[in-house]
């Protein structure tokens, strides 16, 4: 092995070589906020959530876990002005040291955990060729409040727009449009390729039904629309 390892040693040199242990850019360093570390932490969180949710853990102690969730996301740049965060709130960064705004631009790791965070608040996955809608986390300031459009690209690569209304929020999954409306009574709405619609309707004290998702993940044009009615409640607690 000394063999190997002096000649590695002498040519590499790597022991001179400490990294961030030794010396520090000057927007680094004790006293910086690292942006991707609290996305980290935001994930982490949520995914403490929906584990205790699964559990089936008491609703006081969901809310709690809940409150530091949306705690943890006010303190990410999304939610400051430019004066406080130091740059654009929008665009990623890697840290801001105690003496100044945001430093080091560019797509950082944070971009992932924020990405993975926010489709996971959601809450739309599949198993078993069923949906689940779990959307706890979302609060209903999150929905449109004026009559807005989404733009989107359905499973053959063409543009399409749908007109919200206040109270709908919408996003895709595998390239179909899912819309989430705040709604009296929770239920679903499936409309296929066909233009046929089926719709169903729960009481208030159970989540939307499942519905059958094994073409879309496979995008073979088995549904056009997804739109799925929620109670209010059960956009803050299970």
């Amino acid at each position: 092995m000394g063999r190997v390892c002096s000649p590695f040693r002498a040519l590499f040199d790597h022991e001179s070589f400490t990294g961030r242990s030794g010396t520090f850019f000057g927007y680094e360093g004790l006293g910086s906020i690292y942006w991707h570390m609290v996305s980290k932490l935001l994930l982490a969180a949520q995914e403490t959530y929906f584990r205790a949710v699964e559990a089936g853990t008491p609703k006081g102690v969901l809310k709690r876990l809940a409150d530091c969730y949306y705690d943890i996301r006010a303190g990410i740049g999304d939610y400051k002005t430019p004066e406080v965060y130091g740059a654009f709130p929008m665009d990623p960064y890697s840290h801001t040291p105690a003496q100044g705004g945001a430093r080091q631009p560019g797509l950082t790791g944070q971009v992932k955990e924020d990405s993975s965070a926010a489709s996971a608040s959601l809450a739309l996955s599949s198993s078993a060729a069923r949906f689940h809608f779990r959307p706890f986390l979302l609060r209903p300031e999150e929905f449109a409040t004026i009559p807005s459009q989404f733009t989107y690209y359905d499973v053959a690569g063409k543009q399409r727009r749908l007109a919200l209304k206040p109270g709908e929020l919408a996003f895709t999954y595998c390239q179909v449009p899912v819309i989430y409306r705040l709604a009296r009574k929770n239920g679903l709405s499936l409309v296929s390729a066909t233009g046929a619609t089926q719709q169903s309707r729960s009481s208030n004290s159970t989540p939307p039904p499942a519905a059958r998702s094994l073409s879309v993940p496979a995008r073979s044009f088995g549904f056009r629309c997804i739109s799925a009615w929620l109670i209010e409640a059960w956009t803050t607690m299970p």
